[in-house]
């Protein structure tokens, strides 16, 4: 894989990686203000984990890597080590680590081009703001809501599932848990990118917290459960509460303050499923067995994930993928 590469970045790819830094900053101050130290009615704090990222393993945490033409798929995903030492490295951390604190290595994939992304491309940043983002359809082309990969976003998850193949045979790691957001072009990236790679009991599960920025734009409201179910019928769609998608608003766009605060509940989550609270630690077996976990959403989720980890922001194209070691860090 080192030419004819799909996954090249674009410019509207950069603007949604480094856009909003006041909000980013906002998030900062609040999550030091309020939320860090914010308890439930039982007196427990609501979000007990800090989240750091972990330079050393992967080129994209390194400020020297210019994230504007930088293709993991062309540079064996940016890792800096073979698959072997990653690996023990990692588990070696577990291992190592206090009672209260744990490494994951987390694979957060955006999903392939979508007939949104054509629109934006093909019409402007400007005109889509003005009112591309509230229609469905523009000659010819169908874009929401819930809209499919285009035949190029198809052809990026086949390129990301040859690599995700010559990976494997060099050592890599198959993700112990699958999370994709509801929205079909993550779902759909996700299936194509792990077509007969991955054990069928491995069942990606579908989680509302990972999906896009909601609201406003018609292409980011979901279709309804039943219909994902029929898509998907190898998902688990438990994640799903209602058939409707009742978290969308026409009117009303998701601020990336929200949406960082809807990321960190879902690493809360998923960190907080590996400690044992009764015994008032990590459960070393279980975090061991969970360090490598795939994610398959959006620009702007993946954005909120670097906010919420302290990652340096990071360009990713669609059908992009960015890994992050993440040390977390139980408080009590």
């Amino acid at each position: 894989m080192t030419t004819g590469s799909l996954l090249i970045p674009t410019e509207n790819d950069y603007l949604d990686a480094h856009a909003g830094q006041e909000q980013q900053q906002q998030y900062q101050q609040l999550w030091q203000t309020k939320l860090k130290n914010k308890t439930n009615p039982h007196g427990q704090l609501e979000f007990p984990w800090d989240f750091e990222p972990v330079q050393g393993f992967f080129k994209q945490s390194d400020p020297a890597t210019d994230d504007a033409v930088f293709n993991y798929a062309t540079d064996r995903m940016g890792r800096l080590a073979s698959w072997k030492d990653i690996i023990q490295q990692l588990i070696q951390l577990n291992q190592e680590a206090p009672d209260n604190v744990e490494y994951k290595l987390l694979f957060l994939a955006r999903h392939g081009n979508g007939y949104h992304n054509q629109v934006v491309e093909a019409y402007g940043l400007d005109r889509w703001n003005k009112e591309l983002h509230k229609l469905g359809k523009i000659d010819g082309i169908e874009y929401g809501p819930d809209p499919q990969l285009t035949p190029l976003g198809m052809a990026q998850a086949e390129e990301n599932h040859r690599l995700w193949q010559q990976e494997l045979k060099e050592g890599a790691p198959v993700p112990s848990k699958f999370f994709v957001s509801p929205l079909q072009r993550s779902c759909k990236t996700l299936q194509i990118t792990w077509n007969d790679l991955k054990p069928r009991d491995k069942v990606p599960y579908v989680d509302e917290l990972i999906r896009e920025t909601i609201g406003r734009n018609l292409c980011d409201k979901r279709s309804p459960k039943r219909v994902i179910k029929e898509r998907f019928p190898e998902f688990n769609t438990d994640g799903v509460v209602d058939e409707e998608d009742v978290l969308y608003h026409d009117d009303e766009r998701e601020s990336m303050v929200d949406q960082s605060i809807r990321i960190n509940k879902f690493l809360q989550k998923l960190f907080e499923s590996d400690y044992n609270l009764k015994a008032g630690k990590v459960d070393k077996h279980l975090a061991e067995d969970h360090i490598f976990i795939a994610t398959y959403s959006h620009a702007g989720t993946i954005r909120s994930f670097i906010n919420v980890l302290g990652h340096r922001n990071f360009t990713i194209s669609t059908g992009g993928m960015l890994p992050v070691v993440v040390k977390g860090t139980r408080r009590s």
